[in-house]
């Protein structure tokens, strides 16, 4: 089975702006995956966020798999969402009446549901954050991928360019 990873809305946000501080190691990181075979993965809760302010068609998408959120990852969602909010000590009364449940939190449900998702490649220092939060407590199956380090460093690669 080849395993794959999960795109975050910040990965794309630094590939497709080439004035981006980060646009090379975005850039970096998608050529590698492409020539190593890792099949790519992006949520429908990314694509909303980059939707905020991009486009759809701006996005590589004929390059990657897209994910839609189920029933199964809500419920994840909400045991994660759990564990973050104790984490981070939130009181109760700011859960009230509803919890608003960050994105985060659905789309690590999702890569720890998947079985093939390996990693999930970001360079949000929140999310970096959130993972090492919800890690005190469970133990999800899949770890972070920081874009603010070149994927030579990340893979041991030597950069004979």
């Amino acid at each position: 089975m080849k395993h794959s990873v999960l795109l975050d809305t910040s990965f794309f946000v630094r590939l497709l702006n080439d004035e981006d501080r980060l646009h090379n190691n975005a850039k970096g990181y998608f050529r590698y995956f492409l020539e190593n075979e890792i099949v790519l993965k992006v949520s429908t809760i990314s694509i909303a966020e980059y939707c905020v302010r991009g486009e759809i068609d701006e996005l590589p998408l004929r390059n990657i798999q897209i994910i839609p959120f189920n029933l199964d990852q809500a419920q994840k969602t909400g045991e994660f969402a759990k564990v973050i909010f104790e984490e981070n000590k939130l009181n109760k009364e700011r859960l009230e009446p509803r919890a608003i449940i960050p994105n985060d939190s659905k789309l690590f449900a999702q890569a720890d549901l998947d079985k093939t998702i390996t990693h999930f490649v970001t360079s949000d220092s929140r999310s970096k954050n959130t993972f090492q939060a919800l890690k005190k407590r469970l133990n999800p199956k899949f770890g972070i991928i920081d874009i603010t380090n070149p994927f030579n460093e990340t893979f041991g690669i030597l950069d004979l360019q």
